[in-house]
């Protein structure tokens, strides 16, 4: 077997995963280049690389998802291979294939393997064939009426509507009700052709609440395929997976045997060369079905590398470059447990609604970035940055965060504490989502499925970390802050404390969207409430920590604490131990602003209309979809808050539209300003 030694890669992808690939390219020799969209121009990734390429636009289908101008940057560049890593071209065969027709190594599998694997309806019919167990499905392209019900009532009750190629739960519905059938297949094939070129979808048997455990699969080109134990990823939202962990807590020798056994039968099916994974659903008897193949590396990677000790990436390179699977692949260990999560920009009190913006701090305790071993302690694949901008075109995941412990409690609590502490302050986060399930009495004692959100709630596990005392509590803290950042800045008496009264005075106030603070500070010490509720606290000290930025030493109820706050603009960032807040100023003397009409209907973030569903003066139901908004790869259906007729539609498909646009006006009702989150993200 012939080897290609390669010096040189492009990374036709963005983000976290251009980093991830860069750190073991450099580590390996290899000279790295990357390609950035315009709206990419000043993200980490690109700094990261020895050099960059630009692609005019900012759409993914005009940018990444051209493979043209990809390959192009990675002559022009004088790459000699190109890494896909997940998502965009990942697992588009005819990319691979251009790849090498331009002489260039993909490091992935084939483009006859990527073709196998493409379309989920064939690789289950391969699957089959291969004696692996797979659900039953029927393909519902270009079905409608009797025929499509009579195709879902052969698959049975409750189905999903899936997307034939792409994943990360793009392209899925889940549909328990006949008459939800026809809008899901429609939705879904849109949302799948919109996300990767094809809305070929189908309908499969849904398995109500399994575990969803894949297997980490690698072929190099001597013939050798290994199993690199299993992951479980049960704990979704919506069907994209929020919290991964290797090994699963359900699988034990005999399990894991039979599942590897699967795997590997899969693999081989298609001659499989590089890394890829095989995904299961999982029942409590230990039956499983065969969910689809990925046939690149999966976001939740690093937990595999953690509990082996392997570099998957350089184990990618290597393979590509013609060489056989090290014996510590071929005989892999497990050691330990590793959990990782995925911290989002998304809105829990929106919906969930994906979140864009400027973020003014970004910082999680880690041992290493970017560590792309095992080891104890918390690694961060992140690409992202303090100051830096979350746009409105692509996935808002804002890092990875992994912990490794040698037990998966510990590696729970661990990866829990360090999300609490973290810094995240800018934008809403999922960050107190996974503090409360990683701590969870369920988790902890590994039952977990796939029904694990919707059966513990929400409400209770989204819950924020701060209860009505602490947010209090947070008030007071920035109003201090506030005011002592501006004795600091005042031209006389600047060391004198802020909010200092040597005579009874009327207590100083300042309003917040949670609040208003009244407070007083004078030899009897502090003197404070939120909107009448006693606040009870004791200042030991502050200290200006920069432009912004206070540190207060406080005491409240007996427990002494440090709170850091950033006053960014009209935003006060409060983080302390009791958790994080984020409260805004209300001006003292508010500008008069246009009333938006009652009943409008309002874009609650930058995005695109897809579609329409109503015309002007058409009567609508409470609940009624409207139109649809595609943005930050996510549809969102924006829907009738109550009965009433649309007397304004200012909607169009193709339009796009700002934050707070008035997208149409329903009259006859006294809501205002509704959309109903959904949709799914890409990457595994």
């Amino acid at each position: 077997m012939s080897t290609r030694p390669l010096s040189s890669v492009l990374v036709a992808n963005r983000g976290e995963i251009a980093r991830r690939v860069f750190v073991t390219a450099r580590a390996m020799g290899l000279r790295t280049v990357a390609v950035y969209a315009d709206a990419d121009a000043g993200a980490p990734f690109v700094a990261d690389a020895d050099v960059a390429v630009r692609l005019p636009g900012s759409a993914p289908a005009e940018t990444y998802l051209r493979a043209d101008l990809v390959v192009a940057a990675a002559l022009r560049a004088g790459a000699d291979c190109v890494h896909p890593g997940y998502g965009f071209l990942s697992e588009n065969a005819a990319f691979a294939r251009a790849v090498e027709d331009a002489g260039l190594v993909f490091v992935g599998p084939g483009p006859e393997a990527v073709e196998a694997m493409g379309s989920k309806l064939a690789a289950k019919e391969l699957m089959s064939a291969a004696g692996v167990p797979v659900l039953p499905s029927v393909d519902a392209t270009g079905l409608s009426g009797d025929t499509l019900e009579k195709a879902a009532t052969e698959v049975g009750y409750p189905l999903l509507v899936k997307a034939s190629f792409g994943g990360g739960g793009r392209g899925m519905r889940t549909v328990r009700d006949p008459a939800e059938l026809a809008e899901a297949v429609e939705g879904a094939a849109r949302e799948a052709a919109s996300a990767f070129g094809n809305g070929t979808v189908f309908l499969e048997r849904l398995v109500e609440r399994p575990r969803h455990v894949e297997v980490q699969v690698f072929g190099d080109r001597s013939g050798t395929t290994v199993a690199l134990f299993e992951r479980e990823c049960s704990i979704q939202r919506r069907h994209q997976k929020v919290v991964e962990e290797a090994p699963s807590p359900a699988v034990g020798p005999e399990l894991r045997e039979r599942l590897h056994a699967a795997a590997v039968a899969a693999a081989r099916a298609i001659g499989y060369v590089g890394a890829g994974t095989v995904e299961f659903l999982l029942e409590g008897s230990g039956d499983f079905w065969f969910l689809e193949m990925n046939t690149r590396l999966q976001v939740e990677h690093p937990v595999t590398e953690a509990v082996t000790g392997l570099d998957l990436v350089r184990l990618q390179f290597d393979v590509a470059a013609g060489r056989p699977l090290p014996a510590a692949a071929v005989s892999p260990t497990l050691s330990g447990a590793a959990i990782e999560v995925r911290l989002y920009a998304e809105d829990p009190a929106r919906g969930w609604l994906p979140q864009s913006g400027r973020l003014a701090d970004f910082a999680i305790p880690a041992d290493t970035e970017f560590r792309p071993t095992s080891g104890p302690g918390i690694r961060v694949d992140s690409g992202v940055t303090a100051g830096g901008e979350v746009g409105v075109h692509y996935d808002p995941m804002l890092a990875k965060v992994i912990a490794w412990a040698p037990d998966r409690a510990s590696a729970a609590l661990g990866l829990a504490g360090a999300l609490a502490r973290a810094r995240l302050n800018g934008l809403p986060t999922n960050r107190d989502l996974l503090v409360r399930v990683l701590r969870s009495e369920a988790f902890l004692a590994g039952e977990t499925d796939t029904a694990f959100l919707d059966r513990h709630g929400l409400d209770v596990l989204a819950a924020p970390l701060v209860d009505d005392a602490g947010r209090r509590r947070h008030a007071v803290v920035a109003a201090l802050a506030g005011a002592a950042l501006r004795r600091a800045a005042a031209p006389v008496l600047a060391g004198l404390p802020s909010g200092w009264r040597n005579n009874p005075t009327a207590p100083q106030t300042t309003a917040f969207d949670a609040g208003t603070v009244h407070y007083r500070l004078d030899r009897s010490g502090l003197t404070a409430d939120v909107d009448g509720e006693p606040v009870p606290l004791t200042v030991l000290g502050t200290e200006i920590g920069g432009p912004g930025r206070v540190r207060l030493d406080v005491e409240a109820d007996g427990l002494r604490g440090t709170y850091e706050v950033h006053v960014d603009g009209d935003r006060c960032h409060v983080d302390g131990p009791d958790g994080a807040t984020t409260l805004v100023e209300r001006p003292r003397f508010p500008e008069p602003t246009a009333a938006v009409a009652p009943g409008s209907l309002t874009a609650t973030m930058p995005g695109a209309v897809t579609r329409v569903a109503v015309a002007e003066g058409e009567e609508v139901r409470a609940g009624q979809l409207v139109l649809v908004l595609e943005a930050m790869k996510m549809e969102h259906p924006v829907v009738a808050p109550a009965d009433g007729v649309v007397t304004s539609l200012r909607a169009a498909v193709g339009l796009q539209v700002e934050t707070g646009a008035v997208l149409a006006v329903v009259t006859g009702n006294t809501v205002t300003g509704n959309t109903e989150s959904g949709g799914n993200r890409d990457a595994s």
